[in-house]
């Protein structure tokens, strides 16, 4: 408003106006400062202030041109609604100068461009500036119904660049609103309106093709009545369809066909097109004629859906969802919904097909949309003499039991490795949501995965979707988290492009986030809710569990990295993996012993029980994994506190081994789960900087408050299993055994049983004093994960900690009870 001439002016209006959707204060001064600076009448006199508004705003307009206008709707929409009931009204008084001053510059504009020669230089200033009267005729059509005979012969530009279509689409969409509003249009300028879109239906693109037809639609169903028009000109592509297939049934291959593709795609999308906007079925176009049009035009479009040319079905699938929005209940025909579902579940089917149908899907609901929010204005035109009972219900029933049909194929296009087709099935999902179609809670799991998308505005898309179901229905959320956590892990497997890598749980960004940590950061909130997601996702680490090792390392990375505000949520964690170390650490050297051969002569087997789930395991677990086992050096141990020194020697153990090495590979599959949580410990304990002790203390039963104080966390700490990651690469399960591996898993296993006696503290050991049976345990600890501990554990120790004890990061016992 000071230096109206400042070059980055268009730059800041475009930041500022991005926001118009924002928390509630930022909204109110994106509506005060544009209302300052565009909706504020000028003053007559003032032209040159007029012309600056003129060319910021259409300089905006321009700028945002591949990011969609949504904002500028937002924000004449709330600076309209706000002066309603007002009764000077100033942003209306700004709206109309705008758009007679825009119509005024456009003419001044061609007056210019007629007299130069560099014609096509300044088209893009003509777009911008018919852009922005589409734009607020779609918000106050009634500014632009004295311009629409100025609008009118735009129809007639010559089409040779981008811009020219731009020009003719806009226009086309202006007078689609306005010409219905116009009060005795005269009849030459209706008929030169119906002849100039029939002319352009006839020569143009899909896109020209597409706003003609719904002009045309307006202007005939809504003024002119000139239904014979119209008839003609769908007999003429129906003909021309009709012929086509009775030529493709008798020769596919024949060479007609292929000199006549384009006609043929540009009837299926024409016919697709009158479709959705006339109803031929009705009198006033087929006469009294007992044929049944929409039932032939899916004959029709359905026959070349099974085309050959990937082109001609995807143009046809145009068509049909064109003539789904005027007869939505086609789609509950058996062989639409095979199609559909075909499409959309089957693995090998074009990517193309599959866009198309979630596209028509969601163009179905949009439509469905502003005829509800059209019906809910005029509904509110005649509330008062009208009965409620029967407004809208039965369109809204139609298009939620159209979803039902599809919701399941739609929900697993999430799946999907190509971002796009991802990209259509969560708007069709946002869309089904917000019109309230579907119960939400079947599509929270799908909604977590997908705030998993590396495309951030999907990501926020989702994560908005369930903020809002939070709001309508606490507790969903929650009771749905894990489910949704093991979905993520799916869509991360398919957005994987490298499959030798491990699918990994966080960001590879600076802020290396844990890719859930908005499922997280709604849930934490809740003392309960959190505990329970924690204690599920610990859960699956359990020997009994039996879930894959790569989606044990997607949980362990998720929860090294969760957003933890408060001491208690990493402390109640790492007790909780004290819990599962004990009692999965003991199954798991029990069922080793079991199944080694005693005195090399009694061989005493696993059970078949047994046997049979390591067989099926180390067959089914393609990931399964080896290489994590292999600690840096080999070495022997003979500890005197074990039950036999020949057990725990390296060598005897060897010996001792079955010929049948697949408990071998169950015990190292198995092992890996408590690896992580051992990783995962140590990890959230050089984070937060918590001492052995400390961790000690720690009872989940306490008060809140505590261990409300916050966390202060450490820089430069990452979470990095290197056993686990080596393990899952290597895909040792469908490779051989080697005797080096061997003696590898038998060094972690003699690793493991010296843990796991050393696991609870000694009673009797003094503040500040480290015992023998500490210092063991460490030691073990640091054998596991392979050599030396990270070097960033510098916890802040409230005792006194040998330097083993930092370094080992000993993994305190389980409070007896």
């Amino acid at each position: 408003i000071e230096q109206p001439t400042f070059p980055k002016i268009t730059e800041m209006c475009v930041k500022m106006i991005r926001r118009v959707n924002d928390e509630e204060g930022i909204k109110k001064l994106v509506n005060e400062t544009f209302q300052k600076l565009w909706f504020t009448p000028t003053p007559h006199h003032d032209k040159e202030a007029m012309t600056r508004k003129i060319l910021n705003i259409t300089d905006v307009v321009a700028a945002c041109r591949d990011t969609g206008y949504d904002w500028f709707e937002q924000l004449l929409q709330n600076l309209l609604k706000s002066e309603e009931d007002a009764s000077y009204k100033p942003v209306k008084k700004a709206c109309t100068q705008l758009v007679d001053n825009l119509v005024e510059h456009i003419l001044k504009y061609e007056e210019s461009l007629s007299d130069s020669d560099n014609k096509g230089v300044n088209s893009g200033r003509l777009v911008a500036c018919i852009t922005t009267l589409f734009l607020f005729s779609k918000i106050r059509p009634q500014l632009m119904v004295k311009h629409a005979m100025t609008m009118q012969p735009y129809l007639t530009t010559k089409c040779s660049t981008q811009n020219d279509f731009m020009v003719i689409c806009n226009v086309a969409k202006i007078l689609e609103l306005v010409v219905p509003l116009m009060e005795h249009p005269s009849e030459t300028f209706l008929a030169t309106i119906e002849e100039d879109l029939m002319k352009l239906i006839i020569k143009y693109g899909m896109t020209v093709v597409q706003h003609c037809v719904s002009c045309l639609g307006a202007v005939v169903n809504k003024v002119t009545q000139n239904y014979k028009f119209v008839w003609a000109c769908f007999n003429r592509y129906y003909g021309a369809l009709s012929k086509l297939k009775s030529q493709h049934q008798e020769d596919p291959n024949s060479t007609i066909l292929t000199a006549n593709k384009p006609a043929l795609l540009r009837s299926l999308f024409t016919v697709g097109a009158l479709c959705r906007h006339f109803d031929f079925d009705q009198e006033d176009f087929k006469g009294n004629s007992k044929v049944n049009i929409k039932d032939k035009v899916l004959e029709l479009l359905m026959y070349f859906t099974k085309h050959s040319d990937e082109e001609v079905q995807t143009k046809a699938i145009i068509g049909l969802g064109f003539a789904f929005i005027q007869h939505p209940s086609l789609m509950f025909e058996q062989e639409v919904k095979t199609l559909y579902n075909n499409i959309l579940s089957d693995k090998n089917c074009s990517v193309n097909l599959k866009i198309q149908v979630l596209k028509n899907l969601q163009t179905y609901l949009q439509e469905e949309d502003t005829r509800m929010q059209q019906a809910d204005r005029d509904w509110k035109k005649v509330a008062k003499q009208e009965d409620l009972k029967e407004m809208g219900d039965i369109s809204s029933g139609m298009s939620s039991s159209i979803m039902q049909l599809y919701l399941k194929q739609v929900l697993e296009a999430f799946f999907h490795t190509q971002s796009s087709v991802r990209h259509f099935a969560l708007n069709v999902i946002a869309l089904t949501l917000n019109q309230g179609l579907i119960h939400p809670v079947q599509c929270v799991p799908y909604l977590i995965a997908m705030g998993t998308d590396p495309e951030p505005s999907m990501r926020n898309k989702a994560d908005q979707q369930l903020v809002e179901i939070d709001k309508k229905y606490a507790g969903f959320i929650h009771m749905k988290a894990v489910a949704g956590m093991k979905m993520s892990y799916q869509v991360q497997q398919a957005i994987n492009t490298c499959p030798k890598d491990p699918v990994r749980g966080f960001r590879h960004d600076e802020s290396s986030s844990a890719l859930c940590s908005h499922l997280y950061s709604m849930i934490r909130g809740n003392r309960q809710h959190r505990r329970a997601f924690l204690i599920s996702l610990l859960n699956l680490f359990d020997d009994t569990a039996k879930t894959e090792v790569n989606m044990l390392l997607y949980i362990a990375d998720n929860l090294a990295c969760f957003p933890y505000q408060t001491q208690e949520e990493p402390l109640f964690i790492m007790h909780h993996i004290d819990i599962t170390l004990s009692v999965s650490g003991s199954n798991l050297l029990q069922s080793f012993k079991e199944s080694m051969v005693k005195d090399k002569k009694k061989e005493r087997k696993p059970s078949s029980d047994e046997e049979t789930e390591s067989d099926s395991n180390s067959g089914s677990e393609s990931e399964s994994e080896e290489e994590a086992s292999k600690p840096r050096r080999l070495r022997k141990r003979v500890d005197s506190d074990s039950d036999s020194d020949e057990e725990n020697d390296i060598n005897a153990v060897m010996k001792c081994l079955p010929e049948n090495s697949a408990p071998l590979i169950e015990f190292a599959n198995v092992s890996q789960g408590i690896l992580l949580l051992l990783m995962l410990k140590q990890h959230l304990k050089n984070l937060c900087g918590f001492s052995d002790s400390k961790i000690q203390k720690y009872s989940p039963s306490e008060s809140a408050k505590v261990y409300d104080k916050a966390i202060n966390r450490k820089t430069g700490v990452h979470f990095h299993p290197k056993q686990t990651l080596d393990f899952l690469r290597s895909d040792m399960a469908n490779s051989k055994i080697t005797e080096e591996v061997k003696r590898s898993i038998v060094k972690q296993y003699l690793d493991f049983k010296l843990l796991m006696e050393h696991l609870d503290p000694d009673e009797e050991e003094e503040d500040g004093e480290v015992s023998a049976s500490t210092n063991a345990r460490n030691k073990a600890i640091t054998s596991l994960l392979g050599g030396g501990s990270p070097k960033n554990n510098a916890a802040e120790t409230e005792d006194d900690e040998s330097d083993g004890e930092d370094r080992g990061g000993g993994t305190s016992g389980v409070r007896r009870r």
